[in-house]
């Protein structure tokens, strides 16, 4: 398996061209957030924003919103308990991220049923956190026609895949898994996270324990949307954004303890800059 270096940020990660507006960066939903764990979908809306996402709409539970408008007023936000709008949003977008902090109740489960339904040829579906769990579930297809992407930690992933966790050390294995269940990219995170798509596997060397906090895999799959959004090819994409978030971490927890997943959001614009400019 290879290493996925920094390389990837250098090709990805490209300069704007002058004449570009909001237009030419994507539009992303994001859809997640019961109350309860509302923050998720907050975190995920921020590393979208400071990833450079042309556009962002979050889809939420009502009493979110305004934690929403102040925390991210960049994002224009919905009630998702009303399927019609979230949905036509769901079609006017190039990228949607599916998860964060959603729950698993029988309407989020419809949520997804009905997210995945209304997708389109050519779009991009970024499946996190509670969805996958309700896929697993609720045994919701994934579309075949639309380009997508998984984020599973270990336990979501023996859930999705019945590749219990003692047998995820097989990429083997694992990757049979992720064709059998229509994903055009599997992100395995672990200690070292692999990232496994048609024809190649790269495993992330780079990252530590000040990691291990909440919100760390929200912030990633935020991130996973604005890159995939903006950049013309999802897979190397999807790579970048991976490592930009560790890479990150492992700068700011030179002086800090535990990063703080909103950390890495607030340091991402800055980062990016300083990969196109090359210092």
């Amino acid at each position: 398996m290879e290493e996925l270096k920094p390389d990837i940020l250098h090709e990805v990660i490209q300069k704007r061209f002058a004449q570009a507006n909001k237009t030419s960066f994507g539009n992303a939903l994001l859809i997640g957030g019961s109350l309860q764990y509302a923050g998720a979908i907050l975190m995920a809306a921020s590393a979208a924003v400071s990833s450079g996402i042309g556009r962002l709409t979050v889809a939420t539970q009502r009493e979110n919103l305004t934690a929403l408008r102040v925390r991210n007023p960049e994002a224009m936000g919905l009630d998702w308990s009303h399927h019609g709008p979230v949905l036509d949003q769901v079609r006017k977008c190039n990228v949607v991220l599916i998860g964060p902090g959603m729950g698993e109740s029988d309407e989020a489960a419809e949520l997804v049923r009905a997210t995945m339904r209304a997708m389109r040829p050519g779009q991009n579906l970024v499946i996190d956190a509670s969805a996958l769990n309700l896929i697993a579930d609720h045994h919701i297809m994934v579309p075949t026609d639309v380009f997508t992407i998984a984020t599973p930690h270990q336990g979501e992933w023996a859930k999705l895949s019945s590749v219990m966790i003692p047998y995820q050390g097989s990429m083997e294995l694992n990757d049979l898994q992720r064709q059998n269940l229509n994903l055009d990219v599997l992100v395995l995170k672990q200690h070292h996270t692999v990232v496994l798509s048609d024809n190649r596997q790269v495993q992330l060397q780079i990252g530590g324990p000040y990691q291990a906090t909440g919100g760390m895999g929200d912030t990633l799959a935020g991130m996973i949307a604005g890159f995939i959004g903006q950049f013309a090819e999802p897979r190397r994409a999807t790579e970048a954004a991976v490592y930009a978030h560790s890479a990150i971490a492992e700068e700011l927890a030179a002086h800090n303890w535990v990063v703080q997943p909103s950390l890495i959001a607030d340091y991402l614009p800055n980062y990016m800059a300083r990969i196109n400019t090359n210092l």
